[in-house]
């Protein structure tokens, strides 16, 4: 029996077909609302993009592998922190992933991607990568860029803020404590943006496991909520280490690091959000205003002076897309951040637009507070006839 979710955002859309309910299932459950995935009939067929990922035999598996090593040309590629060797079949692009046991083979002419594993969970995982990229890549063709943002959602009127900053400025929380008080979650770390109509900047959400630090989770009272869930026998995404599962089990809210340079955090799912921490999701908007946070754990939450603009480096492109290089031809060409005249267009309308530099600490009270008062002077609500 073949099922099948497709996905819709924006002008895009992708089908994922699979002979195990569980692949197709976890990107019904990945993508949720944000890219309104929905189980379809897999018998009536699939128009467009489609990605394709069954179950086989480990034998069938080194049958499609040895396509890849038959003494073709062949490169080495890092994708979501695995390693694969890449070769050419006529125009299609084929690799092999030996870590996770699964065979490629992409046409990037047609939108078809094919995947074979010996294993469900590793071929869920990945099959939701490639149609997530497969998405990304039909909308950067489309006049798309991806920004390097965190993005909440008024519910009333659809007004977006984005929330810039390196790693530890206070992109999550920010968009986090305004998701907790009216308005709701659109992305944790990038979104995709386009210039529509004369002014506006038209906004989606880029599905994506949320990394939460094991002190902003506690900081928030989340931490407890996230234990009885894995007491319960629950889980979340199995990229979480086992070692901030333990920590989570433990009540220990303590940082992790590892190597001393990357923090271990809680792996969200999107759907976890609602179901959880009771955070709603949002599954477009427009452009409203711009907040450059900055986390100093022992000032007063507060308005500051900055000078910071939106930048280059707010954006994603080729050069800081290191984990999901197009290897497969998705994006047939375009940068993996949008062509060039889409940022550009995009970061000078948001230029435009309303923007404050803000300071949040610890003291998640008060800096709630602050972020409200600063987005009603950014964006007043809208009014409401009495």
């Amino acid at each position: 029996m073949i099922s099948a979710t497709r996905l819709d955002a924006a002008t895009a859309a992708v089908t994922v077909l699979s002979n195990r309910k569980e692949v197709t299932d976890w990107t019904l459950r990945y993508f949720g609302p944000w890219w309104n995935a929905a189980p379809v009939d897999a018998t009536e067929g699939c128009a467009g993009a489609v990605v394709i990922a069954d179950v086989v035999e480990p034998s069938e598996y080194e049958e499609i592998t040895f396509l890849v090593r038959d003494g073709r040309p062949t490169h080495e590629a890092d994708y979501a922190k695995h390693p694969l060797l890449v070769a050419r079949d006529g125009e299609d692009i084929i690799a092999t992933s030996p870590e996770e046991g699964i065979a490629y083979r992409s046409t990037p002419s047609s939108g078809r991607l094919v995947l074979a594993g010996t294993e469900a969970q590793p071929l869920a995982l990945a099959a939701a990568r490639l149609a997530r990229e497969s998405i990304r890549g039909q909308l950067l063709g489309d006049g798309w860029a991806v920004l390097h943002s965190s993005a909440v959602v008024r519910p009333d009127d659809g007004a977006t803020l984005l929330a810039f900053g390196d790693k530890g400025a206070g992109k999550t929380t920010t968009a986090l404590l305004l998701a907790s008080h009216g308005w709701q979650l659109l992305a944790n770390d990038r979104v995709l943006v386009r210039p529509t109509g004369e002014r506006d900047v038209a906004v989606v959400p880029w599905p994506s496991a949320a990394a939460l630090g094991l002190g902003l989770l506690h900081s928030f009272g989340w931490d407890v909520i996230a234990r009885e869930h894995l007491v319960a026998g629950s889980s979340f995404h199995p990229t979480q280490h086992e070692s901030v599962t333990e920590a989570l089990l433990a009540g220990d809210h303590t940082p992790l690091w590892e190597n001393g340079k990357r923090e271990r955090k809680v792996q969200v799912f999107p759907d976890q959000f609602p179901a959880l921490f009771d955070v709603p999701l949002a599954t477009g908007g427009r452009a409203a205003g711009l907040l450059f946070p900055q986390i100093d754990a022992d000032a007063a939450p507060d308005v500051v002076d900055g000078t910071r603009t939106l930048g280059e480096a707010d954006f994603m492109s080729g050069a800081t897309e290191d984990r999901y290089p197009d290897l497969f031809g998705l994006a047939q060409g375009v940068d993996s951040g949008g062509r060039s005249s889409a940022r550009a267009e995009v970061a000078a309308r948001l230029a435009q637009l309303p923007h404050r530099t803000i300071r949040l600490s610890h003291d998640i009270p008060a800096s709630t507070a602050l972020l409200q008062k600063a987005t009603h002077t950014i964006c007043p609500p809208p009014y409401k006839e009495k």
